[in-house]
């Protein structure tokens, strides 16, 4: 027998294995799916996601739309949905942003920014997560009312009834639209072949708020200020938006604890960077601001990236500690219509769907960002 003979018999052997253990899989799976629906057909529970058209009767904290206890399960676990995203990308992006300072101070020659930057990572990336978002917690729940509010130049006011906060006069639909709009435009641009990476990233700051402020008059009520600011009346402010406890205490929480972490992932990377390549740049006169944007960042995202998209995956995941503090994010909702519905494996089914739905979209993202960044042969 030749080696060609050989090599065919070894993959159909390989066809054969892989095909009898994907039967097997099959088998074990339908075969708990069908114990399980008989359990619930003793027990009196009935299977399927019929249950979704039903009403909840119940409230919960927090949405970014309207509410009611009227609300279907469906209705009721997309706004978890949307909650949950919208945490992790005010957490994701908050997070990176104070990460990449951190780091880059950690990896500065001066002793007080490097001690300091070394201190805010030791304590925050050694402290458990859960610990630091029930301290944040409970500081904010004993900040002074409304009429003592913490003001910030007189324009938001944080008390123990949330951040009180301008806001453009925008509809749901018009802001969600500007959304799509600016998270499309990095990949639109791409055809922009005679920009440069930084043109294109100061047209895509110039571009978003313009068209904030376009869908803001167009969409606005007649008559109405563009922008509306907190106001206090009373016992409460009228105005602006409200950010409730819950939520400003998440954000707080994974934005201090993931900075850490992807403080010591840009340190990394910075480190990383040939000493010869800065070096040169300074033999060519370049300062250190130059030195950073034009031979640090750009070497070390090559190596940043990859373990920044774990970091990333790691804090959407973290949404999830907010049942500890009653914030209505996905998780928490899930567990809640566990308790009301007893629909238990639907419910985790979904849970388990869509997180990985958004994390394997995360991962994709951080792929095509660390395929455009490599160096390519000429």
């Amino acid at each position: 027998m030749d080696m060609t003979q050989q090599r065919q018999r070894n993959r159909q052997k390989r066809i054969v294995v892989q095909a009898v253990l994907l039967v097997l899989a099959i088998m074990v799976i339908f075969g708990a799916v069908s114990s399980a629906r008989a359990n619930l057909e003793e027990l009196g529970l009935s299977s399927g996601f019929g249950f979704l058209e039903r009403s909840t009767g119940w409230s919960y904290s927090f949405s970014l739309i309207e509410r009611s206890i009227d609300d279907t399960y469906a209705r009721t676990l997309t706004i978890g949905i949307m909650n949950t995203v919208f945490l992790g990308l005010i957490s994701i992006i908050l997070s990176t942003v104070l990460g990449f300072a951190i780091g880059t101070a950690r990896d500065a020659r001066g002793l007080g920014v490097n001690a300091a930057a070394t201190v805010f990572v030791q304590v925050f990336r050694n402290i458990p997560l859960i610990l630091q978002l029930v301290f944040w917690y409970a500081v904010l729940i004993h900040l002074p009312g409304p009429r003592q509010a913490i003001t910030m130049f007189d324009v938001a006011f944080l008390s123990n009834r949330g951040l009180m906060i301008p806001a453009l006069n925008l509809s749901l639909m018009a802001g969600a639209l500007v959304l799509a709009v600016a998270v499309a435009m990095p990949f639109l641009m791409r055809w922009l072949t005679a920009w440069s990476a930084s043109q294109r990233l100061k047209a895509w700051f110039v571009t978003v708020p313009v068209l904030l402020l376009l869908a803001t008059v167009a969409t606005r009520p007649e008559g109405a200020p563009l922008v509306t600011a907190p106001q206090l009346q009373g016992l409460r402010f009228v105005g602006g938006t409200i950010v409730s406890i819950e939520l400003v205490a998440m954000i707080l929480g994974i934005v201090l604890y993931g900075s850490a972490y992807i403080a010591e992932v840009v340190r990394g990377g910075l480190q990383e960077v040939p000493k010869g390549l800065v070096e040169a740049g300074k033999a060519v006169g370049l300062n250190s601001k130059d030195i950073w944007f034009r031979i640090k960042l750009p070497m070390a995202l090559r190596t940043i990236i990859p373990p920044l998209g774990n970091q990333w995956i790691f804090i959407m995941k973290a949404t999830t500690i907010g049942v500890a503090i009653g914030f209505s994010d996905l998780f928490m909702l899930i567990s809640t219509s566990i308790t009301q519905s007893g629909q238990t494996l639907e419910l985790i089914g979904i849970l388990m769907a869509v997180f990985l739905g958004i994390n394997y979209s995360i991962a994709q993202l951080v792929n095509w960002l660390n395929a455009r960044l490599q160096l390519k042969a000429h």
